[in-house]
């Protein structure tokens, strides 16, 4: 495997990752950014106020993006292991 490919491959890798990931990072950013304004507005200050919505809306979006994050992570290894031919030449 020569350097290149190497870079390639751990350049698309980054980029699978970050694809999966951005959802779920940014619906938790999102609603935290929602319930700090809430608690700023009405000077309530519960830590499980913050915790809870938050795991909530993640587990959710979880349950609807699964066949998704499935389907893409299983694409990405099945592209993956089809050039290994290629990588070792």
């Amino acid at each position: 495997m020569n350097p290149e490919v190497a870079i390639e491959l751990l350049k698309n890798m980054m980029l699978q990752a970050v694809a999966l990931a951005a959802p779920i990072l940014l619906t938790g950013m999102v609603i935290g950014l929602g319930i700090s304004l809430f608690q700023a507005v009405t000077s309530v200050h519960e830590q499980t106020l913050s915790f809870v919505p938050k795991a909530l809306g993640v587990v959710g979006l979880l349950v609807m993006l699964l066949p998704w994050l499935v389907r893409t992570l299983i694409e990405y290894t099945t592209a993956v292991i089809e050039k290994m031919p290629q990588m070792i030449r």
